[in-house]
């Protein structure tokens, strides 16, 4: 790979990562303090990014695969979120917000595979030259929640009072412009699929790989990844509001930390999987959503304010302990004949489901403890998925029978 390819893909990778931490950390705090949405109404545009995820796969394996070059599909997809974004920003309220984030998510999920199928087609050896490139997407992450906490200071109280988060969205709309026209300058990415051959939406979905759930020890985490991300909602849609109603400074630059910790563990990952196995690797992962959360419910932002660093430290054991590992056990399980399938069969059924699933229990359970003036009891809210992650823990403990995963088989 030449050096200015190498520099394109990062530089796309940073961009495609920086466009959905830009504005999917503060979006809860963004809907309460400026839209007056209610905490049902933040878990309905929480889980636009489950139908995205649903509706992914039949833009990226129907269309991008067969008919027309990545990096083409790449742009549009992005240009057409740009001006979803500038509306998004015009936004005056949830009514007339709601089917522009919508629209804006079924035009973004399909982008992760999208700069995935442009990376791999440049590179000889992925296994060893993707994560170079990968990296910069997490770095992008951070970036953008450090301009907005420590450069435009949109997150703070008085910032929030005076609208200023809705910056977030013309900001992610002027990155999702400018990577829309950067991505036809792309190298070349044409269909790999054979046009001759049809696909059935069972394919494309990843369906036919639902003969792997005859073996007990699949079905088992294969359940427990779909309730884990009922908690994991949790995080997704509560944090960065907690944060800032309890009077955390720079809420959104704190949660970098979390991305942070997640390059940490990625690169431990490997020796600890290799060491305790793949059960104790995934039930290290659910106890520390349990941790979490608990330090969360007890933890404020005075002189317990390390409990809430802690938790959001967390979030490299709790991410990448179950869902990388679980990733690596499912190419594992599935063998050649069902790799590709099965992987989209996980992620549809945690990215799309099971996080459908999380948004709606999570806005049900934080609506349910509003004490007045849009403040919570948050203490009571986090005790919820603590207790669930631990269910799901006990359940996969219980009746997942530990396997030896060969040393060859895993590639990080």
């Amino acid at each position: 790979m030449s050096k200015l390819v190498r520099f394109q893909l990062s530089l796309m990778m940073f961009l495609e990562f920086f466009i959905w931490g830009g504005w999917f950390v503060t979006l809860g705090t963004y809907l309460g303090y400026n839209l007056d949405a209610t905490d049902v109404q933040i878990s309905t545009a929480f889980s636009t990014q489950s139908w995205g995820a649903i509706i992914a796969p039949f833009i990226v394996g129907m269309i991008a695969d067969r008919f027309f070059n990545a990096e083409k599909i790449l742009g549009i997809l992005h240009l057409t979120g740009a001006i979803l974004m500038y509306f998004m920003y015009q936004s005056t309220d949830f009514t007339e917000f709601y089917p522009l984030v919508l629209a804006y998510m079924i035009a973004y999920m399909p982008t992760l595979a999208l700069v995935n199928s442009v990376s791999f087609a440049q590179m000889k050896d992925p296994a060893k030259e993707f994560s170079f490139i990968r990296v910069f997407g997490t770095i992008g992450w951070i970036i953008a929640g450090l301009v907005i906490s420590y450069i435009f200071f949109w997150d703070s109280p008085e910032s929030r009072q005076e609208g200023m988060l809705k910056n977030t969205f013309l900001m992610v709309s002027i990155a999702s412009a400018f990577l829309g026209i950067f991505s036809f300058t792309l190298p070349k990415t044409p269909p790999s699929a054979d046009k001759s051959k049809k696909v059935s939406v069972v394919e494309t979905l990843g369906l036919d790989a639902l003969g792997l759930l005859k073996d007990r020890n699949f079905l088992m985490f294969f359940l427990a990844s779909v309730l884990i991300c009922i908690p994991l909602a949790f995080y997704y849609q509560n944090t960065n509001p907690f944060l800032s109603e309890v009077g955390v400074e720079n809420p959104t630059g704190l949660m970098t930390i979390g991305q942070a910790s997640e390059v940490l563990f990625l690169l431990l990952l490997p020796f600890f999987f290799k060491r305790f196995g793949f059960k104790l690797t995934i039930i290290a992962g659910m106890l520390a959503w349990t941790l979490r959360y608990l330090l969360f419910a007890y933890g404020n932002s005075g002189e317990l304010i390390f409990m809430l660093i802690t938790g959001i430290a967390l979030h490299g054991i709790c991410y990448d302990f179950f869902f990388v590992s679980g990733q690596i056990y499912t190419d594992f399980k599935a063998g050649s004949k069902y790799k590709s399938s099965a992987q989209g069969l996980i992620t549809l059924a945690t990215y799309g489901v099971g996080m459908l699933i999380g948004f709606y229990v999570a806005g049900l359970i934080t609506n349910a403890y509003v004490t007045g003036d849009k403040m919570h009891e948050w203490e009571t809210i986090w005790v919820y998925p603590a207790a669930f992650a631990f269910g799901v823990l006990l359940l996969f403990a219980l009746f997942f029978r530990n396997e030896k995963i060969d040393k060859k088989d895993i590639e990080i």
